[in-house]
Formats: C-alpha cells, sequence, structure tokens
C-alpha cells in the first residue's frame, strides 16, 4: 500500500534524518519493518505557534517495494541539420538550450558576458574596487544573475505549470535534492556556479555551442521574419529561428527591438525598496525561542498587504545573506540580496 502522511517534528528531530523511519513508524502504528521505504514530499518550517515545528509530508509504502524509477533525464546527440540561435546564457537561455537539445534541435547560445570564471575576476574587481565591466556583472555573464546573487527557486503564480522539470534538472546538474521538496527551495550562490557549469557541459557534450563575450548588436528582418543577427557589430549569422533570453537588464535589446517595429507589449511592474534587518533580529521574531540557531535555518518571512486597492507584498528576502551591487552602467546605483546554501553569511539581512 502506498499512503501519503503529514507529520510535524521538532527541530532537534528534523536534525536526526537516520531515525525519520521510527518517527513515521510510531505516527502511523506500524513496525519499522512494515514500511519498506519512504519519500520526502514537503518540508518546511512552521513558526506560526509559540512552539516551532517542522512539518514533513512524506509518501509511504508498506508491505510493498518502491518500484518508482527514478527520474532519468535524457538527451540524445544534436546535429547541424536543425539548430535555433539564442540570445543569453541566464535560466531562460539555458533551459531553452536543453530543452531543444531533447527535441532534437542544436542550441547555439550567444551570451554578452564571460564565462563564470572569468567573470569572478570582474565581480571581484567591483566589490573590491568598484570597477563595473558593463558586460560582465552581477546580472550579465553566464548563468544570469543568478549564479552570483542567490539562486532561489520559487514562482508565486501557479498557472506556469508544473516547475518539478526545472528542479529535478537542477538536482541533475549537481544540485542538492532537498530543493525537490522544501518549501521555499534554493541552491546559494556558493554551490550554483558549479550547477551552471555541469549545465554548460551537458550543452556542448550533445551538440550546442556556447559562445561568450558574444553580444547582440543588430537584428535583420524581412518580410516580418528574422533573417540574421550581428554580433560584436562585426559577425554576421543567418538564422531560421531566433530566441532572446536577454532578461530585463539588457536595456539596449529592448531599444534595438523598438527601432526594428517589433511591436513590444507593456507590462505592469511593481517598484519596490529593499529593507535590511539584522537576522538575529528575524530569528528572534519568527521562533519565539533561544538557541534557534543551533537547530533552526536563518528564520524567512514574507508580507502580504492590499491597500486602497494595490498589492503590497515582500518579493523575496535572503536568510543569512548580504547586499550586493547590481548595476549594469556607470553612474547607476542598483542593489540585490544574495545568501550562500547554508545562509551563513553573518551580515546584515
Amino acid at each position: 500500500m502506498i499512503k501519503e502522511i503529514e507529520l510535524y517534528l521538532t527541530p532537534g528531530q528534523a536534525l536526526e534524518k537516520h531515525n525519520y523511519l521510527t518517527f513515521i513508524a510510531r505516527s502511523v502504528y506500524l513496525k519499522k519493518e512494515c514500511i519498506k521505504d519512504f519519500e520526502i514530499l514537503k518540508k518546511t518550517v512552521d513558526a506560526r505557534q509559540k512552539t516551532v515545528k517542522i512539518y514533513f509530508k512524506f509518501r509511504l509504502y508498506i508491505d510493498e517495494p518502491n518500484v518508482t524509477e527514478n527520474e532519468v533525464i535524457t538527451y540524445g546527440k544534436v546535429t547541424d541539420e536543425k539548430k535555433v540561435h539564442i540570445i543569453g546564457s541566464g535560466p531562460a537561455g539555458l533551459f531553452a538550450a536543453l530543452e531543444f537539445i531533447k527535441a532534437g534541435i542544436k542550441p547555439i547560445i550567444f551570451e554578452r558576458g564571460k564565462a563564470i570564471s572569468e567573470r569572478k575576476i570582474d565581480i571581484a574587481l567591483l566589490n573590491r574596487e568598484h570597477q563595473l565591466n558593463t558586460d560582465s556583472n552581477y546580472c550579465f555573464g553566464e548563468g544570469g544573475a543568478g549564479t552570483f546573487s542567490d539562486g532561489k527557486l520559487f514562482t508565486r503564480s501557479k498557472k506556469k505549470g508544473d516547475i518539478h522539470n526545472i528542479l529535478n534538472t537542477f538536482v541533475a546538474h549537481g544540485a542538492s535534492p532537498e530543493i525537490l521538496y522544501d518549501a521555499s527551495p534554493h541552491i546559494g550562490t556558493d554551490l550554483l556556479p558549479r550547477v551552471i557549469l555541469s549545465m554548460r557541459e551537458t550543452i556542448l557534450n550533445y551538440g550546442g555551442e556556447i559562445h561568450f563575450n558574444s553580444k547582440l548588436t543588430d537584428i535583420e528582418i524581412k518580410n516580418n521574419a528574422v533573417k540574421s543577427i550581428l554580433i560584436n557589430n562585426t559577425q554576421s549569422y543567418n538564422v531560421n529561428f531566433l530566441v532572446l533570453a536577454t532578461g530585463h537588464s539588457a536595456r539596449d535589446i529592448y531599444h534595438l527591438l523598438n527601432d526594428k517595429g517589433v511591436f513590444l507589449e507593456p507590462k505592469p511592474f511593481a517598484v519596490g525598496i529593499r529593507v535590511e534587518h539584522p537576522q538575529e533580529l528575524i530569528n528572534t521574531i519568527q521562533y519565539h525561542c533561544k538557541d534557534y540557531d543551533k537547530i533552526l535555518p536563518p528564520a524567512q518571512y514574507k508580507l502580504v498587504e492590499q491597500i486602497n486597492g494595490r498589492g503590497v507584498f515582500s518579493f523575496c528576502m535572503c536568510p543569512g545573506g548580504i547586499i550586493v551591487p547590481s548595476a549594469t552602467e556607470q553612474r547607476q546605483l542598483v542593489v540585490n540580496g544574495m545568501s550562500n546554501s547554508k545562509h551563513n553569511s553573518g551580515q546584515p539581512q
């Protein structure tokens, strides 16, 4: 029999992964030998009451084996017979490339920024010397903005389909399996670069191409169709299909499209501010207890309110994180937050 159960554990018990089977068997009044296997479907911290609990949802295999096969992502070698050009190697560009490979289509990615190893140098110069490279920074470069600014993985939208495929792809490329069931999945800035490198290897190993330091500077459009693209104002490529995965920071692309007469649909946007709190303050408010740092992760929170018919909400937060400079142009002030996989920077939030 396959059965799903909900179980609340104390923070201390939640750390005892080797005892999960004991806790589960006790909750369903069965001997441990009867539970042949179990899977974690969801995990979250429940701090709504004075006593903090860790909520779990488990799938149990009672008196029968778990015959579910591990989800394996398969790719096939692609050739030049069918190909698509992709502008940008952020999440949209990388996942588009992987999906095209699954479909037998060769992806050719052009990224204005640098590969991760070189990008690290530019980011270090930005942090230490305040020297900004407008094409290689926290926003532009291999992996996009998330590579060096957090890698939080969540969406408020329930209309965009099942995101399990996205999370499973990250796990297949080296992310922790915990993101598959954590209520607030997070890879972390310290781990995400190696995941991105693994995704690059997959794309290249199966026949795709990735070109760094390659900025889209012009698009040729005839008869309402894209005919060619110009890279770095020097190299022209004939294209049949073009995917623009540039992100919202690439303002020059939107200007280019507008100049070409491409219809651009305006989209509502939110204006926000960044608020910093000491992590200790957030922990104290959320957890209502002492010694939380020894048994509980850095606390999170989110706020939602309607004021005069307008929604006011907290967009995201970085527990145990720091603020990073995210400008892409000179004389510009933009900031973002980031945190490592263990949320242990020790800086104000």
